[in-house]
C-alpha cells in the first residue's frame, strides 16, 4: 500500500498532481473529481496577506489547496458534509504537508455561521451544485448527486451563511451556471452580498457560455464591472494562452 508522510492510499484512490507547488491531490473515480470550475475559482478568488479565506463545500480540498498555492492568506479552511470526501482532504493536506495552513471541517453549509461565528473570515469561496429540482441527470450515486443538485442546500443557505460569515467589505467568490444568474445576482443583493465583479467563461469563442465567475462584496455599493470573456478552447481543440496560464503549463 501507497504511504508517503503517514497518509495511504485506499483502494481504489488516485493521486492527481496539482502542477503547482509540488503539491498533489486525492481522489477517487466514481465519486466527485475536480474539474476546471474548481481551478478557474482558485485564480479568480484573491486572499490577501493576513486574511482567512474558507472554502464552502469543499469536497476533497481542492480549493483551499490551490488558494494556499497561489495567494498570501494566513489560513485556509474547507467545510464538507460528506464525511469520505473530508477524510480524502484532510489526507492531501497531511500528504501535502499543509496541516498548519489547512483545516478541513466536517458540517453542514446550512449551519456553517454557528460552526464558524460570525465575522470569521475575510474571503469565502464556494462551488456550489448547480442543479435545482428535476435540472440535469439524476445520478445513482450518492456522492455526485449530492455536489450537482442542491439536495442537502440551496444557493439561499450558501448566501444567508456566507453573509453572516462575511465581516463587512469580506469578499465572495462562486463559479456558477450562467443559466441561473438572474437569480444568482437577485439572491446576493438580497443576502447583503453585492455583486462587484463577473466573468462569463466560453468553452468556444462561438458557443454561449457555460460558466460565470462572480465576486460579490458584503455591504458593497451597488456597481458591477463586466469582465472580458475568458473563452477556453481554440478552433483546433486545443487550451487557449488564458487557460494554459491558469494551468500554469506556459
Amino acid at each position: 500500500m501507497f504511504r508517503k508522510n503517514g497518509v495511504e492510499l485506499k483502494p481504489g484512490e488516485r493521486l492527481d498532481n496539482l502542477q503547482i507547488g509540488g503539491y498533489e491531490i486525492i481522489q477517487m473515480p466514481g465519486r466527485f473529481c475536480f474539474g476546471m470550475d474548481a481551478v478557474l475559482l482558485s485564480s479568480y478568488a484573491r486572499v490577501k496577506k493576513q486574511e482567512k479565506a474558507l472554502d464552502l463545500g469543499t469536497g476533497t480540498g481542492i480549493l483551499p489547496i490551490l488558494l494556499e498555492a497561489k495567494n498570501e492568506g494566513c489560513h485556509y479552511t474547507g467545510l464538507e458534509i460528506q464525511a469520505e470526501s473530508a477524510d480524502m482532504a484532510r489526507r492531501s493536506v497531511r500528504y501535502n504537508c499543509l496541516e498548519e495552513r489547512i483545516d478541513i471541517v466536517t458540517g453542514d453549509i446550512r449551519e456553517a455561521s454557528a460552526i464558524f461565528g460570525t465575522g470569521s473570515y475575510q474571503v469565502i469561496t464556494v462551488n456550489p451544485p448547480y442543479m435545482i429540482g428535476e435540472h440535469g441527470l439524476k445520478n445513482e450515486k450518492e456522492a455526485l448527486y449530492v455536489a450537482r443538485h442542491e439536495v442537502l442546500c440551496t444557493l439561499a443557505d450558501v448566501l444567508r451563511e456566507s453573509a453572516r460569515i462575511l465581516p463587512p467589505r469580506g469578499r465572495f467568490y462562486m463559479v456558477h451556471r450562467p443559466f441561473r444568474l438572474p437569480e444568482i445576482l437577485s439572491k446576493m443583493s438580497n443576502a447583503g452580498i453585492e455583486p462587484k465583479r463577473m466573468r462569463l467563461v466560453y468553452p468556444h469563442v462561438d458557443k454561449e457560455p457555460n460558466m460565470v465567475l462572480i465576486e460579490g462584496v458584503r455591504g458593497g455599493n451597488p456597481r458591477m464591472k463586466v469582465e472580458p470573456p475568458l473563452i477556453v478552447y481554440r478552433e483546433d481543440g486545443s487550451y487557449t494562452d488564458e487557460i494554459l496560464a491558469i494551468y500554469g503549463r506556459l
